[in-house]
C-alpha cells in the first residue's frame, strides 16, 4: 500500500514538474494597482526587468488603479492560475482592504498565493512651499485650528492616510482627506497648493522635494532617512513619535503550481538581491527585501492583525 501511494504522489507531481521546466513559454503580465510614476510603480518596473532577464521572458508591466487596489486585485484573483499573471500586492490589498470593506469583491486569503516580499516604502510628511507651513509646529496648528483644514489621501484605509490619522489623533487635529486615484496626481496637487499636505511614499515626493516644488517636514520613522537626511523624524520635529511606511510584495492566483511560485520568488529575490537592482531602488528611496513564499504569508498575517487592530479601535471604513 505505502509503494502504492509514494508512486501516486510522485506520478502527481511529474506534471508541476514538468510544468515548471517548462515555464515561462510566453511573456508575463505584471499588475500594478496604483498609477505610473508611483512609488509601487516604479519598484515593480525596475524588478521586473531583472525577472524577465532571470526567465528568459518579457515581462509586461501593466497599470490598473483604482478602487483602493481592488480593481487589480479582483483581476489577479480571477487570472488563471498558470504563472502568467502576478500581482504587485501591499498593506492595502493583503492587509487592510478585509477590514474596510465589508463586501469585497475578492478573498486575499482564498484567491491570491503569496510569491515573496518586494519592497519597503517609506512615508514621509510634505507640504505646499505657498501653504505657509514651515515646521511640524506650524502643521499641528493648522491641524488644530477651529476650522477643519484638509490633506491629500490615497483613499481611505491606505497606508498614508492611515498614518496621517493615527499622527492626527495624537495632537487631537482634524482635516477632511482629499481622495486621489495615485500618488503622482496628489503630489502635482499638493505641489500646486490645491492641497496644503499629506502623507507620501518618499521614492515618488523625493525629487519633487529635491526640486523645491514640495517642502519636507517630517518622516514617520525611528531613524532619519538616508535619502532626506536634512529631514527629521517626527520626534526629533517636536512631535508624536511613531512609525509607518508602506510594503509592497508580489502574489499569484491561488492554485498556481508550487514550482511555478517557487520559481517567480527565486527570481525576484535574485533582482533584489543585484546590487544594481538594490542601489536603484535605494537611491529610488525605497527598502529592498525579498523572501520565501511561506515567508511573506507570515508577515501579511501579522500586518493583517496589526492594522486591524488599528482600523477597529478608530472604526475606520471604506463603505
Amino acid at each position: 500500500m505505502l509503494r502504492m501511494l509514494l508512486s501516486a504522489a510522485l506520478a502527481a507531481a511529474a506534471p508541476a514538474a514538468s510544468l515548471a521546466a517548462d515555464y515561462p513559454e510566453r511573456p508575463i503580465r505584471w499588475l500594478v494597482p496604483f498609477s505610473a510614476g508611483g512609488g509601487s510603480d516604479i519598484a515593480t518596473r525596475i524588478v521586473a526587468r531583472h525577472v524577465g532577464e532571470t526567465l528568459g521572458q518579457a515581462v509586461v508591466v501593466e497599470n490598473r488603479p483604482g478602487a483602493a487596489t481592488i480593481v487589480a486585485a479582483q483581476e489577479a484573483a480571477r487570472a488563471d492560475p498558470d504563472g502568467y499573471t502576478v500581482l504587485t500586492a501591499g498593506m492595502s490589498t493583503l492587509a487592510l482592504n478585509p477590514w474596510l470593506y465589508t463586501e469585497l469583491p475578492y478573498d486575499p486569503q482564498k484567491q491570491l498565493t503569496p510569491v515573496s516580499t518586494l519592497v519597503m516604502l517609506p512615508i514621509v510628511l510634505v507640504v505646499s512651499p505657498d501653504s505657509g507651513l514651515h515646521t511640524l509646529a506650524d502643521v499641528k496648528a493648522y491641524l488644530k485650528r477651529a476650522e477643519p483644514g484638509s490633506y491629500a489621501s490615497l483613499g481611505v484605509g491606505s497606508p498614508h492616510h492611515l498614518a496621517m490619522e493615527l499622527f492626527m489623533e495624537t495632537i487631537a487635529g482634524r482635516a477632511t482627506a482629499v481622495p486621489y486615484k495615485g500618488t503622482p496626481p496628489a503630489l502635482q496637487d499638493v505641489a500646486a497648493g490645491v492641497v496644503p499636505m499629506m502623507m507620501a511614499d518618499l521614492a515618488a515626493a523625493r525629487p519633487l522635494i529635491q526640486a523645491g516644488r514640495l517642502r519636507a517636514i517630517a518622516v514617520p520613522a525611528a531613524q532619519r532617512s538616508d535619502q532626506l537626511p536634512d529631514v527629521p523624524t517626527f520626534a526629533q520635529a517636536g512631535g508624536p513619535a511613531f512609525e509607518a511606511a508602506a510594503w509592497q510584495g508580489v502574489v499569484a492566483p491561488a492554485g498556481t503550481p508550487e514550482p511555478i511560485v517557487e520559481r517567480l520568488s527565486q527570481a525576484i529575490v535574485k533582482a533584489l538581491q543585484s546590487p544594481n537592482v538594490a542601489q536603484q531602488l535605494t537611491l529610488q528611496g525605497m527598502e529592498p527585501t525579498g523572501s520565501t513564499p511561506r515567508a511573506f504569508e507570515r508577515y501579511v498575517r501579522q500586518e493583517y492583525e496589526r492594522w486591524g487592530a488599528v482600523i477597529r479601535t478608530k472604526k475606520i471604513s471604506a463603505q
